[in-house]
């Protein structure tokens, strides 16, 4: 489990993360969803320390850190080897092939047998329905192509959680689609994700907890199923508004 307590981060004229206290369940997918600006991406990132809060605690499995005090190097590896980000860009290496992008991180990070990561990137590669694209290269795919390589580059990391920032907000309609197919699988086998979204429809089929933030505060934590029954006026607000 990813346990944040009492987590709390601030600009200069922003308070980004307002004393945020919620869990994110091993093995199920948590959605957090809110309005622009609200800190969505902010509280995703701190989990993977890409944003350094001021105040609060965060647990992640068997490794727990103060952002009262400074993180050493050593914390920050511990936290980033446990959690694996997909953002909007995919970020590939345009000079490797897509075997080399996945397998990349395993040998030189994870120091894995160059013959274990291949095998193991050509079976995700084979999940993803890219098995064909293995030597190729990133400018010869599509946006959405190269989004499902980004996402088996995360999971050849092996990671306790996979964090996803609006992975398919740079993609039309179509490649969506192909990205949140692929997404859904990932949710029916269990990984354990969190998901930035706007997209409602994946939210209410695929997740097991919604995270609703506005105004860098938790407004709800709770089951799917409870979130789109409307809780709350300012909840169904929110949910007409996206014309759900």
């Amino acid at each position: 489990m990813i346990k944040l307590t009492h987590v709390d981060k601030q600009y200069k004229e922003h308070h980004a993360l307002a004393d945020v206290s919620v869990e994110f369940p091993e093995h199920q997918t948590t959605v957090i969803l809110g309005p622009s600006g609200a800190g969505k991406s902010t509280l995703l990132r701190a989990i993977n320390l890409l944003e350094r809060p001021q105040q609060g605690q965060m647990t992640i499995g068997d490794l727990t850190v103060d952002f009262a005090h400074p993180l050493s190097n050593k914390e920050v590896l511990a936290v980033r080897r446990k959690t694996a980000m997909v953002f909007q860009s995919w970020n590939l290496f345009p000079h490797l092939t897509i075997l080399k992008n996945i397998t990349a991180g395993p040998i030189h990070v994870l120091k894995q047998d160059p013959a274990t990561a291949e095998k193991r990137a050509l079976a995700l590669l084979e999940q993803v329905g890219l098995a064909e694209t293995a030597h190729r290269y990133p400018g010869q795919l599509s946006g959405g192509q190269q989004q499902r390589i980004s996402i088996c580059r995360a999971l050849a990391m092996d990671p306790y959680y996979i964090l996803f920032d609006e992975p398919t907000s740079a993609l039309d309609p179509e490649l969506e689609a192909q990205v949140l197919r692929v997404l859904q699988d990932l949710a029916k086998r269990q990984n354990s994700m969190i998901v930035v979204t706007h997209n409602m429809e994946f939210a209410r089929r695929v997740a097991d907890q919604i995270v609703f933030v506005e105004d860098g505060r938790v407004e709800f934590a709770g089951t799917s199923a409870a979130f789109f029954n409307r809780p709350t006026e300012r909840i169904a607000a929110f949910l007409d508004a996206m014309k759900f």
